[in-house]
């Protein structure tokens, strides 16, 4: 009896020791890292900024500059601006020892890729207070936020007191000042700054930056006068233009042409390229490009197809020469021929992006060819971009919204079969809940041609013994009127 119980006892002390082996072996989750832990209190905490300092405080971190800088950099793009400064602002007190200059401009370089002007303000402020030194990248960067968010005048007044920040007034800080300026337009206040400092601008290559600043700065204002004056500063300093500045002057004059002379796009692009010639430049896809986009939104077919036949005796055309030749051939009705264009690129062997293909799908299915646009998107399948959830969605929509819902189904198949997230649902297939659209016919009454318009501004004449059949005019009835016959009194 013993014997057994001793046997029993012994092979439950095996099992609770492999048991406890077992478990053991089990990896546990190893404790999160000082810097997971700020950045998920940082990203994913619940509250105000005054919650969000108190979590940090409860927080056992001991904060120094290598973390403090990875922290803004993993949560720049998931994290509200203001917490991120609450969290830096914080961090700065907390810190083992003082911050460094460069950990200060990091953050401010972090607050101004977010477009805070407010937070951007301050640690400016506190930078400036505390005797810290901006660096130049920094100014850079803040810069081009402050116009782009358009506080020119804070932008031009940090400028100024460069030196009070200890950061100097040389040429790249004024290339960055000039280049923000214009970049939005203000090519004046560019100018009056270069004005000051064209002591420092000695150089050709120096002047060759600002003029091509100007000239994009006046190209957004559609200024011709100025940008062709630019240019003719540029010859009068012995300063060759490269082809930057000719396309960017080339857009300039189609743009301007594009709204007060259509008919002038296409002469005077070749008269600048004639003058791109005789300075040995020759023009490039670009060049080409910038004309037919414009030819594009005019709708010259004739003229954009003279110029990519010209065109591919001086360069080769990329897929985005094809695409706007394909559009505009598509937008006039002349689908075989865009059709045709198509091919010839694939032909080429270019390989589009999928902007090609979701544009001139976008545009025939708007112009109710949704045969060519099935066929089209056939050719982008067969390319392997990918992407194509956005395509099946669009082309459900219209084929279900033309009452087309076999074909619908189709679609929709297909794209479960390849494993696809449709996001406009399976309801889109069902008659009772897709709105259809239907063509309407307008009806036209043939007895009622009848109208004979006189040079007289007072309205219209009638035949005799007709009546003048005439429907809506700008939303308005038009009465109907029958003309009396001689000798009937009223």
């Amino acid at each position: 009896m013993k014997s057994l119980l001793k046997t029993k006892w012994r092979n439950v002390d095996t099992l609770s020791y492999s048991l406890v082996r077992h478990y053991s072996s089990v990896p546990s989750t190893p404790p999160l890292t000082d810097l997971e832990k700020l950045c998920d209190v940082v990203t994913h905490g619940i509250g105000s900024l005054d919650d969000l300092e108190a979590t940090l405080n409860s927080i056992n971190v001991s904060c120094c500059s290598s973390l403090i800088t990875q922290v803004l950099d993993s949560t720049k793009n998931e994290a509200p601006t203001r917490r991120l400064l609450r969290f830096f602002l914080w961090s700065e007190k907390h810190s083992v020892t003082r911050l460094d200059d460069k950990d200060y401009n990091h953050a401010i370089r972090v607050i101004a890729e977010k477009k805070d002007f407010l937070s951007l303000h301050m640690l400016i402020s506190n930078l400036s207070n505390q005797n810290r030194a901006m660096e130049t990248s920094t100014f850079c960067t803040v810069s081009s936020t402050l116009v782009q968010l358009g506080r020119v005048d804070e932008a031009l007044g940090i400028f100024k007191n460069l030196n009070k920040l200890k950061c100097p007034q040389d040429t790249t800080t004024i290339t960055a000042i000039v280049s923000a300026l214009c970049s939005k337009g203000h090519v004046k206040r560019a100018e009056g700054v270069i004005h000051h400092h064209k002591h420092k601008l000695s150089t050709p290559n120096l002047k060759l930056i600002i003029y091509k600043n100007l000239l994009h700065g006046y190209s957004l204002q559609k200024n011709i006068k100025e940008s062709r004056k630019i240019l003719k500063d540029m010859k009068g300093a012995k300063i060759t233009p490269d082809i930057f500045i000719y396309n960017t002057f080339l857009n300039c004059l189609c743009e301007k042409n594009l709204k007060s002379n259509p008919s002038g796009l296409v002469p005077d692009a070749l008269n600048v390229m004639m003058e791109m010639r005789s300075y040995q430049i020759a023009p490039t896809t670009i060049t080409y490009n910038i004309l037919l986009s414009c030819l594009g939104r005019t709708r010259r077919v004739k003229e954009s197809l003279q110029i990519f036949k010209s065109m591919r005796n001086t360069c080769c055309p990329d897929w985005m020469t094809y695409y706007l030749v394909a559009r505009v051939l598509y937008l006039t009705g002349r689908f075989g021929k865009g059709k045709k264009i198509v091919d010839a690129m694939i032909e080429e062997g270019l390989v589009p992006e999928r902007k090609f293909y979701y544009d001139l799908i976008g545009v025939l299915c708007g112009v109710e060819r949704v045969n060519y646009a099935i066929e089209l998107f056939d050719l982008m399948k067969g390319s392997g971009l990918g992407g194509y959830e956005k395509v099946y969605e669009m082309l459900i929509r219209k084929v279900c919204g033309n009452g087309e819902f076999e074909k619908g189904k189709e679609l929709w198949d297909e794209a479960m079969g390849m494993g696809l997230e449709v996001e406009c649902g399976i309801d889109v297939l069902n008659p009772l809940v897709t709105k259809v659209f239907v063509k309407s016919i307008r009806k036209v009454e043939k007895e009622g041609k009848v109208l004979e318009i006189g040079n007289e501004k007072s309205g219209v004449k009638l035949k005799k013994g007709k009546k003048l059949f005439v429907g809506k005019k700008n939303g308005k009835k038009l009465m109907v009127h029958k003309v009396k016959k001689k000798g009937t009194s009223t």
